[in-house]
C-alpha cells in the first residue's frame, strides 16, 4: 500500500513543485494544502502517514497545526519546514512533537532522504499499532479479556461445553465475568441465533420469581387480569441464564428441578403442562456444597445443575491480565464517550 504525505505551505508554487517531484521519487501519494485550516479539514476526512508543514503561515501557524495533530492523531509523523533564520522555532517544534525539521531553501536530494526516514518511522508506528491490535484481539474471547493460562483454560472449557446442549453451572466470585461467560456459551452454541434470556434471581422476590419464570393464567391471583407467558416460554429453543441461582428458595429449586428433569413447566393457575426446549445456564458466587450441608440448597438440584461446570478465577489469581483489562476498559469508554484513545502507563 502506498504511503501518503500531506504538504502544508502558503506558497502555492512550492506545493506544486513538491507534489510533482515527491510523488514519483518517494513512490507515494502526495496531497497539498495551502493553509493549516485546510490541512485540518483534510486530516478529518483522510489518513496521512506524514505531514510536511511550514512553520510560518498566515492565519493558523504550523506550530498550532502541529499541536492539534499531536492531540488528535498522535501516531502521525510531522516534519516542519522553516526559513534558515528561524532555527529556534524549529527546535521548539521538535520539543512539541515534530519528528524532524528542514530549513529553507533546502537541497532536494537531502529533503527526499529526510522524508524517507520519516516515512520509515511512520511505517514502524503503523506496524506497532497493528501488532498491538492483534495482541488485543488475541486476548479478547467473546468479550472476556485475558490471555493468562487460567483464562485460556476458561476459553477452552467454554468452547467445549458450548457445543453440547447440557446444563452449565458457572461459578466464581462477583465481578469475574459469569454473565459474559454465559453469553459466550450461548453465542458459540447451536442456539446462538435464538433467544438469550437472562434472569437476575436475587433481584426478584420469591412470590414474583415463580410467576416470572413459569408464567400464569388469568385469575391465578389478584391482579392477574390476563394470561402471561413465563421466561422459560420466552426462551423456547434458546438459552435461559439463571444468574446467582444460589440465592433462590428451596420452593423454587423444586420447581426448577422438574424443568431440568422433564423439560416442562406449569404456569400458575393452569392445569396444563407445557413442554419447553430450553438450554439452562446458571451461575453462582456462593459455595453450593456448603449450602447443601446447611440444608438450604437441594443436593439433587445441584447435581442436575452441575453437569458441565465452568469456574472463573478471581483477578488476584491471574494478575498478569490486569494491564490488558485496564486498557480494554479505557479504550471501550473512550469510544463510548467519543474521546481520543488513551493509554495507561506501565
Amino acid at each position: 500500500m502506498f504511503a501518503s504525505i500531506l504538504i502544508v505551505d502558503d506558497e502555492v508554487d512550492m506545493l506544486t513543485l513538491l507534489k510533482r517531484s515527491l510523488s514519483p521519487d518517494l513512490n507515494c501519494r502526495v496531497e497539498v494544502a495551502s493553509s493549516a485550516e485546510l490541512a485540518l479539514r483534510m486530516l478529518e476526512s483522510d489518513t496521512f502517514d506524514l505531514v510536511l508543514a511550514d512553520i510560518r503561515m498566515p492565519g493558523m501557524s504550523g506550530m498550532e497545526l502541529l499541536e492539534i495533530i499531536k492531540q488528535e492523531k498522535p501516531e502521525t509523523t510531522v516534519v516542519m519546514m522553516t526559513a534558515y533564520g528561524h532555527i529556534e522555532m524549529a527546535v521548539d517544534a521538535m520539543k512539541s512533537g515534530a519528528y524532524d525539521f528542514i530549513t529553507k531553501p533546502f537541497d532536494y536530494d537531502a529533503l527526499v532522504v529526510r522524508l524517507e526516514k520519516a516515512l520509515e518511522r511512520s511505517s514502524l508506528i503503523k506496524e506497532n499499532l497493528r501488532l498491538q491490535r492483534e495482541c488485543r484481539e488475541e486476548s479478547l474471547f467473546q468479550n472476556l479479556v485475558g490471555k493468562s493460562p487460567k483464562m485460556q483454560r476458561v476459553y477452552e472449557t467454554i468452547q467445549m461445553v458450548a457445543k453440547n446442549d447440557l446444563t452449565v453451572l458457572i461459578t466464581g466470585e462477583s465481578g469475574t465475568g459469569k454473565d459474559l461467560a454465559a453469553r459466550a456459551v450461548h453465542a458459540l452454541s447451536d442456539r446462538s441465533q435464538r433467544q438469550f434470556v437472562a434472569v437476575n434471581c436475587p433481584t426478584v422476590p420469591e412470590n414474583i420469581l415463580e410467576s416470572e419464570l413459569f408464567g400464569y393464567k388469568k385469575g391465578a391471583f389478584t391482579h392477574a387480569t390476563q394470561n402471561k407467558k413465563g421466561l422459560f416460554q420466552e426462551a423456547h429453543t434458546g438459552t435461559i441464564f439463571l444468574d446467582e441461582i444460589g440465592d433462590i428458595s428451596p420452593t423454587i429449586q423444586t420447581k426448577l428441578l422438574r424443568v431440568l428433569q422433564e423439560k416442562e413447566i406449569k404456569p400458575l393457575g393452569d392445569s396444563k403442562i407445557i413442554q419447553v426446549d430450553v438450554r439452562i445456564v446458571a451461575s453462582t458466587n456462593q459455595n453450593l456444597n456448603e449450602k447443601i450441608r446447611q440444608g438450604t440448597f437441594r443436593e439433587d438440584f445441584f447435581y442436575r445443575l452441575n453437569v458441565l461446570p465452568i469456574h472463573l478465577p478471581a483477578l488476584r489469581e491471574h494478575v498478569e491480565d490486569i494491564p490488558l483489562i485496564a486498557n480494554h476498559l479505557v479504550e471501550k469508554h473512550c469510544r463510548k464517550l467519543k474521546k481520543p484513545l488513551k493509554k495507561i502507563s506501565a
